[in-house]
């Protein structure tokens, strides 16, 4: 966008370490997504091994990374299990990489922290891609604040021409200064397209493997020492960053000057284009002295960041008290140029009229599978302990049974703590509900947990072949990797029964008498008992609907049974009977299940 090809070259270079890649021969340009662009800083780079958990808005980065046949790239069953991929791979001496979403960041928290201290052989760089308005999140995190807990430092691109240069660039930092590096991204810059010059990559021969205790084994006496190498290096690259071009002055009207980085950049230049800035690539450490000279600079000074003050508390705990922040600019949501008008200049900006659309609640896709299994949960009374994805619709009316949903894997350890604070008794009309990408996730250490500490409870596994909620990725359970290899897939009963738990069953997530059965059995057992319910996602790749359900409007009693799990392919007709729209039925057929009166029949899609 505002990237010139000058600039890139600046950023290559300014490490000290960056040879230009390619240079003035290669010529292509393309159009990239932010999260495209990243993953070909990281092959441009170099990388031989990526791993991650997919995780919106970070999952095109390992998906566009898997078409590079030069890297290994994999979907690990979580990010602390991806980011332990990266370490080890970093130790052998190999540049690696690891992306997930900012919550898994919290995952993957135990080994980044270490790794702080550790450092690495081959550059090692962890993608957070952050969520500023909770677009898909349960929240609104900011992954600066780990990483500033972690002593991992900090890039955060504003396009994606610096986003692939920043990722190119941190892997060199992260060598040049013994360091994991975070790659810091949001939503708008994962999701948005730029231009990005394409340039060739640049193979680079493993480190030869020292061996090193001191400094791989994280034992007490080991680790203190390495803590002071870990101050001594953010101290260093603090002082470093005054020097580097990824931290750009850019002197114009100096009445008003705004520190800032990532996206909220682009709002900045759009509507105060004649006000100075300072645009921080390096948000962690901070160069201490260039604030402190372009704020001495300025009459008015504006710290721009999205969510927490990362940048402004640090500004003010120098003394450099002028600065305003976040009480005049949110915490909450993303920043937009618009709030900018209002908040700096004053302006009344004018609100566009909403189009006067029906609205649109979030709602399963007809013919989901689960809807099937939360129609009989709720006809039953049931109530669920939910978990993150697709399902956790089933929390919202009409179907309204997923009570509790916390992060991945928390469904079963929820339900667990129930039963440990008011008993089997109490918990007779719950049950667990998780994901089969979920528990694969984080789910197996809580089922575990249940059978070690003689726990009672009902877990429904919704598997649905695939992890649904980011796009469809696979996991260990489907037989397929990133890379599209078939590998044997992990068999989600046989591991519950490898736990001893006695009481595992399959069963069609649109078998209604069946599930009803096993819900009313299984929940007065004064046991573990594990319920696998099993359906494709009606969007996966090759299902494929043959029939559809058809009204038999002189059959219908008008009684709305069909209607009550709330399928979007049906409606009501101004008389009562009910409507099903042939172009969104996939004939899953549980509104005919639910109708007594034979008023809805499934017929093959060509027939009318």
């Amino acid at each position: 966008m505002r990237k010139s090809n000058k600039n890139q070259q600046k950023i290559r270079e300014q490490s000290g370490t960056y040879a230009l890649q390619g240079g003035e021969n290669v010529s292509e340009k393309k159009i990239l997504l932010g999260n495209e662009a990243i993953a070909r800083g990281a092959y441009e780079a170099g990388v031989k091994v990526s791993a991650a958990y997919p995780g919106t808005p970070s999952t095109e980065i390992s998906e566009s990374i898997a078409k590079y046949d030069e890297v290994y790239a994999e979907w690990s069953p979580n990010e602390k299990v991806a980011a332990e991929v990266a370490i080890g791979a970093s130790i052998a001496g190999v540049r690696s990489m690891c992306s997930m979403k900012h919550v898994g960041v919290n995952v993957a928290s135990d080994p980044l922290f270490t790794a702080a201290y550790t450092g690495v052989s081959g550059g090692m760089v962890i993608v957070a891609a952050d969520d500023p308005g909770m677009y898909s999140s349960q929240n609104e995190q900011d992954s600066r604040m780990v990483a500033r807990a972690a002593m991992i430092p900090v890039l955060e691109p504003s396009d994606s021409a610096e986003a692939k240069e920043f990722t190119k660039l941190a892997f060199d930092l992260s060598e040049k200064y013994d360091t994991p590096i975070m790659v810091r991204s949001t939503t708008r810059l994962s999701h948005s397209q730029g231009i990005v010059e394409l340039e060739e990559r640049t193979e680079r021969e493993p480190v030869a493997y020292e061996r090193n205790i001191a400094k791989y084994v994280m034992m007490p006496a080991n680790a203190i020492k390495r803590h002071i190498a870990v101050e001594e290096r953010m101290k260093k690259m603090g002082e470093d960053a005054c020097g580097m071009s990824v931290n750009r002055v850019e002197y114009r009207d100096l009445s008003v000057g705004f520190i800032t980085s990532g996206i909220p950049y682009q709002y900045v230049r759009e509507v105060m284009p004649e006000a100075s800035v300072l645009k921080l690539g390096l948000v962690h450490p901070l160069p201490r002295k260039l604030i402190e000279e372009f704020a001495a600079r300025v009459d008015t000074l504006y710290i721009f960041e999205e969510l927490e003050p990362v940048i402004e508390e640090q500004v003010k705990s120098w003394g450099i008290l002028k600065a305003v922040g976040k009480e005049l600019f949110t915490v909450q949501g993303e920043y937009s140029a618009n709030m900018l008008r209002e908040r700096v200049l004053g302006q009344k900006c004018q609100v566009m009229p909403q189009a006067q659309v029906p609205a649109r609640p979030p709602i399963l896709c007809p013919g989901c599978p689960h809807r099937s299994v939360y129609s009989v949960l709720n006809r039953l009374k049931i109530h669920a302990a939910g978990d993150i994805g697709c399902y956790t619709l089933g929390a919202v009316a009409p179907l309204s049974v997923v009570d509790s949903t916390i992060c991945m894997g928390s469904s079963i350890s929820t339900l667990h703590g129930m039963e440990k604070a008011r008993g089997k008794e109490y918990i007779r009309n719950w049950v667990a509900v998780i994901g089969d990408s979920t528990f694969m996730h984080t789910g197996i250490n809580s089922l575990m947990n249940m059978v070690y500490n003689q726990s009672a409870g009902t877990v429904v596994i919704l598997d649905n072949s695939t992890t649904g909620m980011t796009g469809h990725q696979d996991h260990a359970a489907t037989g397929k990797t990133l890379k599209g290899e078939v590998v044997p897939a992990i068999n989600i009963a046989g591991l519950c029964r490898s736990l001893g738990i006695e009481h595992v069953y399959e069963i069609s997530a649109f078998d209604l008498d069946g599930l009803a059965e096993a819900f009313r059995r299984e929940t007065k057992r004064d046991a573990v008992s594990v319920i696998i319910t099993k359906a494709p996602c009606v969007l996966l790749k090759g299902v494929t609907f043959p029939d559809k359900c058809v009204p038999v409007q002189e059959k219908c009693r008008k009684c709305g049974a069909c209607l009550r799990p709330g399928c979007p392919a049906l409606t009501k007709n101004e008389d009562g009977t009910v409507a099903i729209d042939e172009t969104m039925c996939n004939g899953c057929g549980l509104c005919e299940k639910l109708c007594k009166f034979g008023a809805i029949e499934t017929r093959k899609a060509d027939r009318t």
